[in-house]
């Protein structure tokens, strides 16, 4: 088990200090704005919430594939009341892990299957990762939870394996020195560029 509320305590704090005029600027993620991007995590906070509940596993739950057309995360769907609703979501979301059950057994998410304890490294690592993300892209600090950091570079290093398919998860892999700060490491491995800012 592991403890997601570092990580999405820092996101919600993150999201406090966005300011409207920064909706519609650019972010890490290759054509994703800021109000993109927060209407990705207010999506994300649910899918993975249900996940660890096991809701998403029950006959009729509704789930659609995070890369369907229809469901591209868009600053146009992004709910009014986002600061206020984002935070709940996110506290939802990190009270849904602490139940040892939701690491047990297999978890859904987005209409892919996989074992409850590799979907928590899921959550943590879009939790992570999105959260600098939406720091860097709005001029904040970042300094992720070390427990949280390290269970997102583990997914991350899995997915960098020789015959993984990354299509729709991370872009090409960057090459970062081995002895860099862990957190550019992962970015790296997620196919970013540690040194990003906003132009």
């Amino acid at each position: 088990m592991l403890n997601l509320e570092p990580a999405t305590r820092q996101v919600a704090e993150i999201v406090k200090g966005i300011g409207d005029s920064q909706l519609a600027g650019p972010t890490p993620c290759e054509y994703y704005s800021v109000g993109d991007l927060l209407d990705h995590f207010m999506g994300l906070t649910l899918a993975f919430r249900d996940a660890a509940t096991k809701a998403s596993m029950e006959p009729g739950y509704g789930s659609v594939p995070p890369n369907a057309p229809d469901n591209r995360p868009s600053a146009a769907n992004l709910d009014p009341d986002w600061r206020n609703l984002l935070p709940q979501r996110l506290d939802g979301l990190a009270a849904a892990w602490q139940h040892p059950s939701a690491w047990q057994g297999m978890a859904q998410a987005g209409g892919v299957t996989m074992p409850a304890e590799l979907m928590g490294l899921v959550a943590t690592n879009e939790l992570v990762v999105h959260g600098w993300d939406l720091a860097a892209a709005t001029g904040q600090t970042f300094d992720a939870d070390t427990a949280n950091l390290q269970a997102a570079y583990e997914f991350a290093e899995l997915s960098a394996r020789e015959g993984e398919d990354r299509e729709g998860l991370f872009g090409p892999v960057i090459e970062i020195p081995a002895d860099a700060p862990l957190l550019d490491r992962l970015l790296g491995l997620t196919g970013r560029n540690p040194g990003w800012t906003a132009k």
